[in-house]
């Protein structure tokens, strides 16, 4: 759309400053090209305002809202984990906790504990476990493993429950045909 198109569009809209507003009249009353443009555009406008606009039938309104509520209630509420993701995550965790305790292990002095010495040692080299926990990765670590756990065991209940659920109903169902 041109520039001429524009501003008498603006114009026939009535969304023009008032300046505009009668600059575009002078211009359609000198110039040819405005005028004829005006004319077309006037005509057009005037086609657009007489279509009348034509509405779907409810039906098929019905039938589009159906098909929207039959794809949502054919999807499953809780998406499937896949349980090789699972069964991966729960190997990092492991791998990652007997590397820990495997470093935890690897720090004891072990021969003063080993000592032929009959008394029990009054101090034992053990590693401070306060410099092993203290760093924020490991902290996060602890209590992503704790949050994991909780959902684990909440997932077990849950299954525990459905089962228990499922059972009453198949025992009332089985009752009433009796």
């Amino acid at each position: 759309m041109n520039s001429i198109e524009e501003k008498l569009w603006n114009y026939i809209d009535g969304s023009c400053t008032p300046e505009d507003e009668h600059a575009i009249a002078l211009l359609i009353e000198q110039d040819e090209v405005y005028r004829k443009k005006y004319n077309e555009l006037v005509l057009l406008n005037a086609e657009f305002t007489a279509m009348e606009l034509d509405e779907p039938p409810m039906a098929f309104t019905y039938n589009v809202m159906e098909t929207i509520r039959a794809e949502h209630a054919s999807k499953p509420l809780k998406a499937a984990i896949d349980q090789r993701i699972i069964k991966g995550i729960g190997l990092f965790f492991v791998f990652t906790i007997s590397i820990i305790l495997i470093v935890a292990l690897a720090s004891i002095h072990w021969s003063a504990i080993f000592a032929s010495s009959s008394h029990t040692p009054s101090k034992i080299a053990l590693p401070d476990l306060r410099n092993l926990f203290t760093g924020p990765v490991t902290k996060g670590f602890l209590f992503f493993d704790v949050v994991l756990g909780l959902y684990l065991f909440d997932t077990y209940l849950r299954k525990k429950g459905l089962a228990k659920a499922n059972n009453s109903v198949q025992t009332t169902g089985q009752q009433k045909q009796q």
